[in-house]
């Protein structure tokens, strides 16, 4: 007489405890290292942006030299790229004194604040990137003032 055959089948994979501990363990490692990471990216953005305030310095530097004064306020760091359509005309620029044909915008794609010496006591200019948060006057603003 033959019997019949009862198959065993061999339960393979992880219990339900077993992968809730290990997801327990990669949060706890994503709470340990998440911070680290965002201050190492938060402080390399802050030094992208001073590190292109400086080229824009750099460029409006090279306009003085050529036209003998800035930009004004309402001219922008536009006169970089572009003749000024407005206000004190430029007799002998060279431009553009920057290398692509758009003003860079800082590490959080916020476009530069432009003071002309027009509106600054010490007749220079004041570049400001407005930080993380978009807000002018706030903490996280990285000027040109800060960077000399």
């Amino acid at each position: 007489m033959n019997k019949p055959h009862r198959l065993i089948k061999s339960q393979g994979g992880f219990t339900l405890i077993e992968i809730v501990v290990v997801l327990i363990i990669i949060a706890g490692l994503v709470a340990v290292v998440a911070p680290n990471i965002m201050n190492r990216l938060s402080d390399s953005n802050e030094k992208i942006t001073r590190a292109k305030i400086a080229n824009l310095e750099t460029a409006l530097k090279l306009f003085k030299v050529d036209n003998g004064f800035y930009p004004e306020t309402g001219q922008g760091l536009n006169a970089l790229n572009q003749f000024p359509s407005s206000g004190r005309e430029p007799k002998r620029w060279k431009g553009p004194y920057l290398e692509k044909s758009q003003t860079p915008l800082d590490a959080w794609s916020n476009e530069f604040v432009y003071v002309g010496p027009d509106q600054t006591n010490n007749g220079t200019y004041l570049i400001i990137s407005v930080g993380e948060d978009a807000v002018a006057n706030t903490d996280d603003d990285i000027s040109s003032n800060d960077i000399q």
